[in-house]
């Protein structure tokens, strides 16, 4: 695909030296690609409309007009070229990012408790990085970094020998787990000998007592089939499961590190790292006086060893925004350790996740279990298949699509940033800017193209130049830029967005332009279709869902 923007850009910059790359943007209104002027009156000392003029008459670009208007510099592309460039470039072609290696950091599950609806968020937006990232060419490397390490392990031992048995395990599973964890809380706020138990428990299983040891890893193995089953539905993927606790006997290394930049302090008998760099930055603390280390170490030993391992070019870590200051510790250490690697690293943080305004704890026992949102959302979508079309025949497979990916997409549509309550009704609106909305019009262009026989044949490129036809072609046009905007900006919903974009495009086009009008222009209108139809499927698997032809 033609990269206009840098063309633009390169011309642009040779009478406007000051601008940068991302000054140059897309533009729904008046043209294609415009330069807004106003940042640079200061440095001519001259008007944001006199920049523009003088330099649109400057500028001279071979199937590109160049226009001023109220300060803006326009650059409006012959439509046939940019029709042209869609239909002999292929799609996912795009691979900036060949040659790169990124570490992506998601999910994380705990284990011993369940796979919740508070770690949505960082499962699809994780997973969706790593297959957008894939796309563009770079190698990921898809990390759940388990949460397997701590007193609390000890403490569902403990809770397991007084009130779980075998029997009950085997039967319920994470349920019987879940049900122990939440009761040795409430317990332990009473019964002060619970946690010196759960202490002589945890240690055993750092001494690797067998015991504890066999019952520690029945309870991974609980916890880990129960989430890859949700992983499947999610089209999650990840090469590597190692947990905190493989990171604990590499704590040590790091420290020895620490100590050789005489950066480890002994603050009131627990090491520290003093970090206050004007920000009032608190210390880290990097062991306790008590000589356990804190998680702030396991996660600097982990980073070592991703870095060893991988050689990354960027290590991303998909958690939420509250734990920003951990993160902002931990980099700040790399830092001071002269790490050149320190600024490739990133915190994708986002927002907090609650069902009707209800936020979630699994301490407490007030936890609603991911996969029953997957079941009610799947559940919704059927009875809605059925209204609609009760002649389709595989009505569960696609209402399995449908409904988890409404939760998906929901999930990915809005800024990650953003607080997120969740509902399902809004998220299976088949007329919104949804999941099912996107699968739908896929489902549409599919109908369409098995009508025509899926041929399109010869066309001019110029049957597609009106406005409803080229609004959508527009779309398509710079669709690898807006994946590749994601990767850069961490950020999958701007790919969700821009399929909510085409579908509302080619929508228009279907209801403007009668596409089995015969000749030369029917196939047109069926190249675009089938454009459409490929670019959604695409696209749809980027953010992690299926593409149901029929529906």
């Amino acid at each position: 695909m033609t990269d206009y923007k840098t063309i633009i850009y390169e011309a642009a910059s040779k009478v406007l030296p000051t601008i940068e790359r991302d000054d140059v943007t897309a533009s729904d209104a008046f043209c294609d690609y415009c330069v807004p002027c106003f940042k640079l009156a200061k440095v001519l000392r001259k008007a944001p409309a006199a920049i523009a003029a003088e330099a649109a008459e400057k500028l001279k670009i071979d199937g590109i007009e160049v226009a001023a208007l109220n300060g803006y510099l326009n650059f409006t592309i012959a439509r046939e070229s940019v029709v042209k460039d869609v239909f002999t470039s292929p799609l996912g072609s795009y691979k900036p990012l060949a040659g790169k290696t990124v570490c992506i950091d998601y999910s994380s599950v705990n284990i011993a408790k369940p796979f919740h609806i508070g770690h949505l968020m960082t499962t699809v937006i994780g997973g969706a990085l790593y297959k957008i990232y894939r796309a563009l060419g770079a190698n990921a490397v898809g990390i759940n970094h388990l949460g397997d390490f701590g007193t609390q392990f000890g403490g569902l031992i403990s809770a397991f020998r007084r009130w779980g048995n075998e029997k009950a395990l085997e039967e319920r599973g994470l349920d019987e787990l879940l049900e122990l964890y939440v009761r040795y809380n409430k317990e332990a706020e009473n019964d002060t000998a619970l946690a010196g138990e759960a202490r002589e428990w945890s240690n055993k299983i750092e001494q690797g007592d067998a015991y504890a040891v066999g019952l520690f890893e029945k309870f991974k193995s609980i916890t880990l089939e129960q989430a890859k089953a949700v992983y499947d539905r999610l089209n999650i993927e990840f090469d590597s499961y190692l947990g905190e606790s493989f990171y604990v006997d590499k704590v040590a290394a790091a420290e020895d590190k620490l100590r050789a930049k005489n950066l480890l302090k002994i603050s009131d008998g627990a090491e520290i790292v003093e970090l206050s760099d004007g920000d009032d930055m608190p210390p880290a603390l990097i062991r306790r006086s008590d000589g356990a280390s804190l998680y702030i170490a396991r996660d600097l030993a982990a980073a070592y060893y991703r870095r060893e391992t991988y050689g990354f070019d960027k290590c991303m870590y998909v958690v939420a925004s509250h734990q920003a200051l951990h993160f902002k510790q931990l980099f700040k250490v790399l830092e001071l350790l002269g790490e050149p690697w320190a600024k490739d690293m990133v915190h994708v943080s986002y927002g907090m996740v609650s069902v009707e305004g209800m936020a979630l704890s699994t301490r407490h026992g007030n936890v609603l279990f991911l996969s029953d949102v997957l079941n009610a959302a799947v559940e919704k979508a059927l009875a809605i298949i059925e209204e609609r079309n009760p002649e389709l025949s595989d009505k569960a497979a696609v209402a399995e699509s449908v409904g988890v990916g409404a939760v998906v997409f929901d999930a990915l549509y809005d800024g990650r940033v953003k607080d997120k309550n969740f509902s399902l009704a809004d998220a299976l609106n088949f007329d919104g800017e949804t999941g099912p909305y996107v699968q739908y019009t896929y489902a549409r262009c599919k109908s369409v193209l098995a009508k025509a026989g899926d041929a399109a044949g010869e066309f001019d490129y110029s049957s597609l130049t009106d406005d409803a036809a080229y609004d959508a072609v527009k779309l398509l046009s710079d669709f690898d830029e807006a994946v590749y905007n994601a990767a850069v900006k961490y950020e999958p919903s701007i790919v969700s967005r821009r399929l909510v974009k085409i579908c509302q495009a080619f929508n228009r086009f279907y209801n403007a332009d009668r596409i089995m009008c015969g000749g030369k222009t029917q196939n047109a209108r069926l190249a675009l279709t089938a454009r459409v139809a490929e670019t959604l499927k695409y696209g749809l698997g980027l953010v992690l869902l299926d593409a149901p032809e029929r529906m």
